[in-house]
C-alpha cells in the first residue's frame, strides 16, 4: 500500500518537512495497520525535527508521534483488535502519515463517544498531564502549584485537571489573550511573563512561601528563575525545552534554594507495561467524559502542511492544541 507521509531526511528548521509517498507493507506479527483519522502536534516533535532528540530508527524518519483512527489490517498473534475497531495511541514515532503499522501493545482502544480529533489531540498530552499530576507529584486539595505555558495544549489541559483536583493554579502566558485564555481554563492566576517577572509574582501571590511544584515545559528561558517560586522541599519537574535545553545544574543550588527536588520525567516510563498504558488512558478518558476537562482543538492543518504548523508552533502563534488532518 502507498500512503503520504511527511520525512524528515536531516535536522534542521521547519522546511525540512517534506510530504513524499512511501510504501507501507502489510502489518507482520503483533501489528496492526490503521489510517488515521487526525495526528496530534506536539512541541517534542520540533526536537526530533531538529535533532535534541533523536528517532531510534536514525535518518530518515516519519515525523510525528501521536494519532488516531481506525484499524484496517490485522497482523498475525493479534488479539486485542479486529479491522474496524476506533483506537488511538500516545507516544510512538512515525504519525505523520495516511496510513501506518504499529504494535498492537501501543494501542488502546477508543470509546465510541470520543471524537477522533479529540482523541489525537490529547492522547500524548493528557495522558502526560496525568501521570505529572498524578504520580510524578501527587496534586491535591492542598496543593499550590505554578504551571508555565498555561495555555499551551498541555497547560490548557492541565489547569483544568490540576483545578478539578482542587489544587491552587498558577500559570504563566505570554500575550494577554492567553492570559485570558488560561484563566478560563482553570487557572486561579496567571502572570504574563513578559511584562511581569513571574518569581516574584509568585512569592507575592503566596505570600512569600512559595509553590509546592513547578511544572516547566518551557526549559531555558525560566530557568533557573522557576526555582526561585518553589517553597523549601518543593519540587521542579522540567519536562520539555520549548525556548531550549536548561543549563547544567549544579547539585549545591538545589541545597541552597531550600533543599529543593528535580525531576525530568517522561511519558514513555510511565506507560511502560500494558496495565500502566490501560490506566493513564482511562483515567484520561474518565475526566474527559466527566467535562472536568475540555480539549480545546484551536487549529487545523492539512498533513501536507506539516511544515507551517511547526513554524507556528514554534513562534508561538498557537494556543492549545493543533492537528494535522490527512
Amino acid at each position: 500500500m502507498k500512503s503520504r507521509a511527511i520525512l524528515i531526511r536531516s535536522y534542521g528548521g521547519p522546511e525540512v518537512l517534506e510530504l513524499a509517498e512511501i510504501d507501507v507493507p502489510l502489518p507482520g506479527p503483533g501489528e496492526v495497520q490503521i489510517h488515521h483519522t487526525a495526528i496530534g502536534l506536539n512541541f517534542a516533535d520540533t526536537y526530533y525535527r531538529t535533532g535534541l532528540y533523536k528517532p531510534a530508527g536514525g535518518l530518515p524518519f516519519v515525523a510525528g508521534s501521536e494519532g488516531a483512527g481506525t484499524v484496517v489490517a490485522v497482523g498475525e498473534g493479534v488479539d486485542d483488535f479486529r479491522i474496524g475497531d476506533r483506537v488511538a495511541y500516545p507516544n510512538n514515532d512515525g504519525a505523520y502519515c495516511d496510513y501506518r503499522n504499529i504494535r498492537a501493545s501501543a494501542l488502546v482502544a477508543l470509546p465510541d463517544d470520543i471524537p477522533f480529533e479529540v482523541a489525537a489531540a490529547m492522547m500524548t498530552k493528557g495522558m502526560t498531564v496525568e501521570f505529572l499530576l498524578n504520580r510524578t507529584y501527587q496534586v491535591g486539595p492542598e496543593t499550590v502549584l505554578l504551571w508555565h505555558a498555561a495555555a499551551g495544549g498541555v497547560g490548557l489541559i492541565a489547569c483544568q485537571w490540576a483545578k478539578a483536583l482542587g489544587a491552587t493554579v498558577i500559570g504563566t502566558a505570554g500575550s494577554a489573550d492567553k492570559v485570558k485564555l488560561a484563566l478560563e481554563h482553570g487557572c486561579d492566576h496567571v502572570i504574563n511573563y513578559r511584562e511581569e517577572d513571574f518569581a516574584a509574582r509568585v512569592k507575592e501571590l503566596t505570600a512569600g512561601k512559595g509553590v509546592d511544584v513547578v511544572y516547566d515545559s518551557v526549559g531555558k528561558d525560566t530557568f533557573p528563575m522557576s526555582l526561585d517560586c518553589l517553597k523549601p522541599r518543593g519540587l521542579w519537574v522540567t519536562f520539555g525545552n520549548a525556548s531550549g535545553p536548561v543549563e547544567p545544574l549544579a547539585p549545591l543550588v538545589l541545597l541552597q534554594k531550600g533543599s529543593l527536588f528535580m525531576t525530568r520525567p517522561t511519558l514513555g516510563h510511565y506507560i511502560a507495561t500494558r496495565q500502566e498504558l490501560n490506566k493513564c488512558a482511562e483515567a484520561l478518558f474518565a475526566i474527559v467524559r466527566g467535562n472536568k476537562v475540555v480539549i480545546n482543538v484551536n487549529q487545523t492543518y492539512p498533513l501536507a502542511d506539516a511544515a507551517r504548523a511547526h513554524a507556528d508552533l514554534e513562534a508561538r502563534r498557537t494556543s492549545g492544541t493543533t492537528l494535522l488532518i490527512p
